[in-house]
């Protein structure tokens, strides 16, 4: 598939000495929420230290920009795509201001809906811009905000619509925010008794922290030292609407969210996948690394053999990010390298987490096929992907989606497939339970996009 992008990843934590150094392995660990750009700020002595940058983590930090230049002991963190904003610098995050009540950073992990509404508000009002972003939309209301922080962040969740998952930092506070739907996942740990907030439990535990909880929707958690941590609830009660595509794709598989094991869910994905979609067949093989899970499900429900017939090369970067179709299609193929002899003369079940386009699918397909398979089948572990996403993630307008501009059989013969089955909505509905959002399914939106209706 050609993968949308990945919405952010956020980290935060407070009272560790060095703080910098644990937000740089936690933004490590989070690297598949974000690869476009990364920054860390940090408080010392009631100033704050920054550095942003362009690429991965490790490409952005140095040992000696985490010891010498981002001192202190709290810190937030934040990883990046697009979804509002151009990809450069300026809009590297976290973002910082300086008002009424001092210093303020924030990371968020989402996307607004109504911000060219609020941002025309707030410069009507005399606000500068300083980044294309609807994260600096959430730190400028905050900060032309005359009540305490606490009662200004509660008055910012009336007026901002969409997802976010939010880390704010002052020089005494660490703050969780999680939107009143819950679109994006927010965790709590503790670390030497100290807080941590993190988008996954996986950045917990690459720092040795003990996961406490989630966030809830709509919850506000506000750390100061010592004290013990005071909790606001928004004033509006919405529906739950997780993103069901965390489950499906993002989410790194060793996290937990919603009390359960991503790891296990993918593979419950894959159980239901061969109930739905019996097929007489020699191998299962997963599009690594994204099918692998799912891969594994169906291999246990089916009883057909499992092998990873593709070998994923880790030092190729992600192919929808490039910048010409000619370079992108050079990724794809070197990207994974197929062993001809597990798949020569066989029934080949291909199984992969989504199909949003389908020209890398039409490759994967070709390339099976020119080593000898005899049929190729293909599994996708959740439904067709026909509508976009207003949430965070960068799935492209129903133009470029093709399962909005075809049907299954049509996009089954245009990959050169013998058979293609999808996951049905009720089976993955039945698989995650209630509170979920499958608007990029299904089409029903929980917060409509006034954005959208904008253009």
């Amino acid at each position: 598939m050609n993968y949308p992008k990945h919405y952010c990843g956020i980290f935060g934590i407070q009272g560790m000495p060095d703080a910098a150094k644990y937000a740089y392995s936690g933004l490590f660990s989070l690297q598949h929420r974000g690869q476009e750009s990364a920054g860390i700020v940090t408080c010392h002595d009631g100033m704050f230290f920054k550095h942003h940058g362009m690429g991965l983590v490790s490409q952005v930090f140095t040992d000696a920009i985490l010891r010498d230049h981002l001192r202190g002991d709290t810190a937030i963190g934040h990883n990046r795509y697009a979804t509002t904003g151009n990809s450069e610098i300026r809009n590297a995050q976290p973002l910082s201001i300086q008002c009424k009540h001092g210093d303020i950073a924030l990371a968020h992990n989402g996307n607004l809906t109504n911000t060219r509404a609020l941002k025309a508000e707030l410069e009507k009002s005399g606000a500068a811009f300083q980044t294309t972003t609807d994260s600096e939309v959430m730190l400028l209301l905050l900060a032309q905000s005359e009540a305490p922080l606490d009662q200004a962040i509660l008055d910012m969740m009336d007026r901002v619509e969409g997802a976010y998952s939010l880390v704010i930092m002052t020089k005494d506070l660490l703050i969780a925010v999680r939107d009143p739907h819950g679109f994006r996942p927010l965790s709590l740990g503790m670390l030497d008794g100290n807080p941590v907030i993190a988008s996954e439990t996986c950045a917990l535990d690459t720092i040795g922290a003990h996961f406490e909880r989630e966030v809830d929707p709509g919850e506000i958690v506000i750390f100061e030292g010592n004290k013990k941590p005071r909790t606001l609830t928004a004033r509006s009660h919405p529906k739950k609407s997780f993103c069901s595509f965390e489950h499906v794709y993002f989410a790194h598989p060793d996290s937990i969210i919603g009390g359960r094991s991503v790891y296990s869910i993918r593979k419950e994905m894959g159980h239901q996948l061969a109930r739905e979609h019996p097929i007489e067949a020699d191998l299962v093989m997963p599009v690594p690394d994204s099918g692998i899970c799912a891969a594994l499900g169906y291999h246990e429900e089916s009883g057909i053999q499992f092998d990873l017939a593709f070998i994923r090369n880790h030092y190729v970067g992600r192919s929808f990010i490039q910048p010409t179709q000619v370079i992108r299609d050079f990724d794809a193929r070197i990207k994974l390298n197929l062993i001809v002899s597990l798949v020569k003369g066989k029934r080949v079940i291909i199984v992969d987490d989504s199909i949003v386009r389908g020209t890398t699918s039409r490759m994967r397909v070709k390339t099976i096929k020119e080593a000898g398979a005899r049929e190729v089948h293909m599994l996708i572990s959740c439904p067709p992907h026909r509508y976009p996403c207003y949430y965070g993630i960068d799935f492209p307008d129903r133009s470029k989606l093709v399962a909005a501009n075809h049907t299954v059989e049509e996009i089954r013969k245009n990959l050169g497939l013998d058979s293609l089955g999808y996951l049905s909505e009720e089976g993955l509905s039945q698989i995650l339970g209630p509170g979920h959002c499958m608007a990029c399914w299904n089409g029903k939106y929980p917060v409509t996009s006034k954005d959208a209706m904008a253009t």
